[in-house]
């Protein structure tokens, strides 16, 4: 479908100061995706619904959030952050991005502060037919530490439409960014997120995918680039593909710097849809490290394709990878079935374990959240 088929414009939805007045459906969709209307365990909240900012405010000094517009205004035009990672001509959605707006969050963690709680975002399509084209900056300055949740989700009427979202993070000399993300989009969905990520000297970017609902297609593939030294990063993804969707997900990693470290962990389902899983290191000193771990589960008839790669430029990289794409072993069943199972608890078991991938930095309210997401598609797909 060509991004001309959609809508540019949506009726306003109205500013919402307390997110007790938050609709009910809108609340329930919001929760799938790890937000919390009641706010009390959040430094920070931006909802942004088709086109209108709905929510914006923290809760924690030291941590701003913005409208992009408004950050625009405020810092005279970003001009060392907007558009500096990526450019706007780099492809279609790019390019619809600048010329087509639909907002975005700014969101800058001070120097030296650590969010107390996770800072929240949440990206809603409920307008039938229509395009969401974002631009985010986010930006962890020395020293600081902050953690991100960021849900994107659709209303359940919603047939058709398409979210693209371009995202530019800068971690700063010694700071942390946790960046959680939880996608609960239609099953005709079209998401095309363009995300670039800069580290520099001991700074550590972590990034977490969750993607367990039925979405049309999903394509992207994030770059961060380690510029400083002992910088790290880390990606864990959790992808389900049911009949009917299209995920193409990777993450890229350049290692920059002597002493940058990379880790890519995915663990990816097909029950009738299809996984493109790609990861790629690429690693330019001697003495950094690297691993990609790819591991793919096939319960029905599906496609699960994984694409790991490792690029060394110079002697003395350490990097390693390990893929595996296949069914679950029949004697893994028969094992559990010999200790008192039956055989549909027996697959849900296995299933559980393998989706079961140890997920830094979350709060543990987020925690049991995924976790009964993980248990009810695990119902769907037995």
């Amino acid at each position: 479908m060509e991004k001309t088929d959609y809508q540019f414009d949506s009726e306003p939805h109205a500013y919402v100061e307390n997110l007790a007045e938050i609709p009910a459906e809108d609340a329930r969709e919001f929760l799938n995706v790890g937000i919390d209307t009641e706010e009390k365990n959040r430094s920070a909240t931006f909802i942004l619904k088709d086109l209108s900012v709905v929510h914006c405010k923290t809760r924690q000094e030291g941590v701003e959030v913005l409208t992009i517009s408004a950050a625009l205004k405020k810092y005279d035009g970003l001009k060392e952050y907007m558009w500096q990672g990526l450019s706007p001509d780099k492809d279609e959605f790019t390019k619809l991005a600048q010329d087509k707006p639909s907002g975005g969050f700014f969101i800058r963690c001070a120097a030296g502060v650590k969010t107390l709680f996770p800072v929240q975002t949440c990206l809603h399509l409920s307008k039938e037919g229509m395009t969401q084209n974002v631009h985010n900056i986010l930006i962890a300055e020395e020293q600081s530490n902050i953690h991100v949740i960021a849900g994107c989700s659709t209303s359940p009427h919603l047939d058709r439409g398409q979210h693209v979202g371009v995202s530019e993070f800068y971690v700063k000399k010694g700071a942390t960014l946790t960046y959680t993300m939880i996608h609960d989009w239609g099953s005709n969905i079209v998401v095309r997120p363009r995300t670039v990520t800069y580290v520099e000297e001991g700074g550590t970017f972590v990034s977490n995918y969750i993607s367990l609902k039925p979405v049309g297609s999903l394509q992207t593939n994030p770059r961060t680039y380690l510029n400083g030294k002992g910088a790290v990063a880390r990606f864990n993804s959790i992808l389900v593909a049911a009949e009917g969707t299209f995920l193409d997900t990777g993450s890229e990693v350049i290692l920059n710097a002597e002493d940058t470290r990379a880790e890519i962990i995915s663990r990816a389902i097909t029950t009738g849809g299809t996984v493109i899983a790609r990861g790629k290191i690429t690693g330019k000193y001697a003495g950094v490290r690297g691993h990609l771990e790819c591991k793919g589960l096939i319960l029905k008839e599906g496609l699960l394709h994984a694409i790991p790669e490792l690029e060394a430029l110079v002697p003395g990289v350490e990097m390693s990878h390990e893929a595996a794409v296949g069914k679950i072993d029949q004697r893994e069943i028969e094992y559990l079935m010999a200790r008192g199972l039956d055989e549909e608890t027996a697959v849900s078991t296995i299933v559980r374990g393998f989706l079961n991938v140890e997920i830094e930095g979350l709060p543990q309210s987020l925690a049991d959240k995924i976790e009964q997401a993980i248990s009810e598609t695990q119902h769907d797909m037995i």
